[in-house]
């Protein structure tokens, strides 16, 4: 191994070392009371933006906090899946898959058209209603070479969920206490509704084992649909091109399907099985929950205000728009849908 490659790998491995970090510091914090409200992940998020913006990340320890708040996310949703019964799903029912769809549909075509009205361009204006409708970065890392969006058009899309998705799991979870929904109603709500998974976890520990389960099943079931989303979206840029190369540049192979769905799904099963020891399955739920603290602090770290300054805030107040309706319309829902 040269120099330069161990160099390399230090500086990652104290990039993911600094979310670990704040993850134990935000586990301690939690215990601490009033602050026991808020929890771990919520705290992680607080302290990663407040680091961003005194210390602040030198560029070489990126690449460990992208690999926390991305690869290391999914690992910690796939060992939640522990958390939940399959039964789980098929009792949720119909109705909670169309709760997700009705929001996913509207959402995405009221920040779009906001977007626009706003005059922001094409390209961006799709990709911050995907990130608000779907599940934020993800979605928008996974439709971008779809549209062949440019660096800073990604970067300031998703610096504008970051901080609404962020802004708003602060906000369920203050507000949590005086909504006029039960535990299970929460979860929906904050599944149906907030940016990221990690996000949507984060603020439906609020309402505790129940508004969690639900609110990841919730989540999931937006996160799916990103593929028939990815697949329109790449039909109608096919038709835009209109050439072979166009048409060969999108495949099942390109397509940004949510594998670690299966991961949940088949710790969903393991749990559902019972052959696995109740308190090993405990101690795994507690590493999920510390891998997912740490992907909240790779957000948080992530959480950039100055890209805002590159196009402006038009694209914030579309998402910010988009967002409210987004949230007065999931507690509608609930009540017409009668869900809980």
């Amino acid at each position: 191994m040269t120099d330069n490659n161990r160099k390399q790998t230090t500086f990652f491995l104290l990039g993911v070392l600094l979310t670990f970090l704040i993850a134990l510091v935000a586990g301690w914090l939690a215990k601490v009371p009033y602050l026991d409200v808020v929890g771990q992940l919520v705290l992680a998020i607080i302290i990663g933006i407040i680091w961003n913006h005194t210390i602040g990340l030198k560029d070489p320890y990126r690449t460990g906090v992208s690999f926390s708040s991305k690869k290391l996310l999914r690992l910690g949703i796939i060992l939640l899946g522990l958390r939940l019964n399959l039964t789980d799903i098929y009792d949720a029912g119909i109705t909670v898959f169309l709760y997700a769809a009705l929001l996913l549909g509207i959402t995405l075509v009221t920040v779009y058209g906001l977007a626009r009205l706003f005059k922001v361009d094409k390209t961006l204006s799709l990709l911050t209603a995907c990130g608000t409708a779907i599940c934020g970065a993800a979605a928008i890392v996974a439709i971008a070479p779809l549209l062949k969006a440019k660096d800073h058009q990604v970067a300031v899309s998703v610096a504008v969920i970051a901080v609404l998705g962020t802004l708003f799991t602060l906000i369920y979870t203050f507000v949590y206490p005086i909504l006029p929904l039960s535990d299970y109603q929460y979860g929906i709500f904050a599944g149906g509704t907030l940016h990221e998974i990690a996000h949507a976890i984060a603020a439906s520990t609020a309402g505790g084992t129940e508004a969690e389960d639900i609110a990841v099943v919730v989540k999931l079931t937006r996160v799916a649909l990103l593929v028939p989303v990815a697949l329109l979206i790449g039909i109608v840029m096919n038709k835009q091109a209109a050439n072979a190369q166009a048409s060969n540049s999108f495949s099942l192979k390109t397509l940004p399907i949510p594998w670690f769905i299966l991961g949940f799904l088949m710790m969903s099963a393991v749990n559902t099985s019972g052959i696995l020891p109740t308190e090993f399955v405990e101690q795994l739920i507690t590493v999920s929950y510390l891998l997912l603290a740490m992907a909240m602090a790779g957000l948080g770290l992530n959480v950039e205000l100055k890209a805002f300054k590159q196009l402006g805030m038009t694209v914030f107040y579309a998402g910010l728009i988009g967002s409210i309706s987004l949230v007065a319309l999931g507690l509608l829902f609930i009540y017409l849908l009668n869900l809980g």
